[in-house]
């Protein structure tokens, strides 16, 4: 693969990508304006014809017959609950949301490096293997106060020309449990959070009008939308998820209500299932997942044949909580498809078209359009953040999760073979 024709004055975002294979089919030519699709041509239709044509205002990228796929959209993780790239700890977690809490808390101080510098090396190890959308979630207790958010905000700023960043000011501990909390809540979005996040408003908190009153109110009055991590089963959290609904209609919210984890919908049975994501799909509630394996397992194809949005994350990485996770999306969508039962090749490609062009829907202010023609996210008028693979279909590149990447996050090359470069 080869870039060339560098001369100054190009236009910002512009590029001609040449021989690339959008989903894996022929090779195309995909030209780049602005950060955007302009065009999408058979290979040499975009070039200059001949001597005498004027030179195609932009440089140009040869992918190589490579695969070239929308970039990856992590829509659930925790910048701040990370320790990929230090020395291995053994896990000793002790299992349960509280329980984890306390524990994250006696040792997240006690690592080699700051919490900033973790935040910003696992930001930087995301964009290497393909994300350029991110919705992090930043813890904010009575433990933490904001140090926490201001980690992942300084991660944010240093990528700032690499990857999309959404922060979620996150109460891992409950909103009523210790005093203050809500109030730091209020302070982090006045100093940039962007999303209103909240956590098992019955099983944590044991109030649910109370936790839904303090979670809605802050978006109400800072015109954020909401992100609630649900892992309450079955009747309790479906349950829970009916106020959150309520809540949602009666605030006029559609489309702005995100439910992490969900896994009261991996519970439920038909009926009652079908119902859910029936009402879920009038208020365009979408859900992310992380892929977790056993009961917890989302049923993927019922969900977004549904109608709902849904994003697939990284969670917390070889934190104190859990030893998973290595900031590669590719990975994680592997396991999606695998605790799906996913075999043959179309639904593979689902579970990667959720990591990808369906993720972004929920975290990204310039998303791909739904539909997308023949190459969803790889369309005309499509943000120009693409991954290019070395692999011979897409359902081979969730199998293999090759090394060999080139990223562009709006028509800049971000990253090549795992290693970052200058935006």
């Amino acid at each position: 693969m080869t870039q060339h024709d560098q001369r100054p004055g190009h236009r910002a975002g512009s590029l001609l990508l040449t021989g690339a294979r959008p989903w894996g089919g022929d090779a195309v030519d995909v030209l780049i304006r602005d950060g955007a699709v302009a065009a999408v041509t058979p290979p040499g239709a975009a070039a200059p014809a001949g001597p005498g044509t004027p030179a195609l205002d932009a440089p140009v990228l040869d992918a190589a017959g490579r695969l070239l796929l929308p970039a990856f959209s992590d829509t659930h993780v925790h910048l701040d609950s990370n320790r990929v790239g230090l020395p291995w700890r053994p896990n000793d977690s002790p299992g349960g949301i509280w329980p984890n809490v306390l524990h994250d808390r006696a040792h997240w101080r006690t690592a080699e490096t700051s919490i900033e510098e973790r935040a910003r090396h696992l930001l930087g190890v995301l964009v290497a293997h393909g994300t350029t959308r991110v919705r992090s979630f930043a813890q904010i207790d009575a433990d933490a106060g904001l140090e926490r958010f201001a980690a992942v905000r300084a991660a944010r700023e240093h990528h700032a020309g690499r990857a999309e960043v959404q922060i979620v000011a996150f109460p891992q501990a409950g909103l009523l449990r210790e005093p203050g909390v809500s109030e730091l809540m209020a302070r982090a979005l006045e100093e940039g959070a962007d999303v209103v996040g909240g956590i098992d408003p019955c099983a944590l908190d044991g109030d649910p009008v109370r936790h839904l009153d303090i979670v809605f109110g802050l978006a109400e009055r800072f015109g954020a939308p909401v992100d609630i991590h649900l892992h309450e089963p079955g009747e309790l959290g479906l349950f829970s998820l009916a106020k959150i609904m309520e809540r949602t209609a009666a605030l006029g919210m559609a489309g702005q209500v995100t439910v992490s984890h969900a896994f009261a919908l991996a519970h439920l049975p038909e009926p009652k299932l079908q119902g859910a994501l029936e009402r879920m799909a009038e208020l365009d509630i979408a859900v992310t997942t992380c892929a977790p394996a056993g009961p917890n397992t989302l049923p993927l194809t019922k969900l977004t044949g549904a109608g709902l949005r849904v994003g697939l994350g990284d969670d917390g990485q070889r934190d104190y909580w859990s030893p998973y996770g290595n900031g590669d999306l590719l990975d994680r969508t592997w396991q999606l498809a695998f605790t799906n039962g996913f075999r043959n090749d179309p639904q593979v490609e689902h579970a990667l078209a959720v990591a990808t062009a369906g993720g972004a829907r929920i975290v990204s202010g310039t998303a791909p359009r739904p539909g997308g023609g023949p190459y969803p996210g790889v369309a005309v008028g499509d943000p120009a953040d693409f991954v290019l693979l070395d692999a011979q279909a897409p359902a081979a590149a969730v199998m293999d999760r090759p090394r060999g990447r080139v990223v562009l996050r709006r028509g800049r090359v971000v990253a090549v073979d795992l290693m970052l470069v200058d935006a």
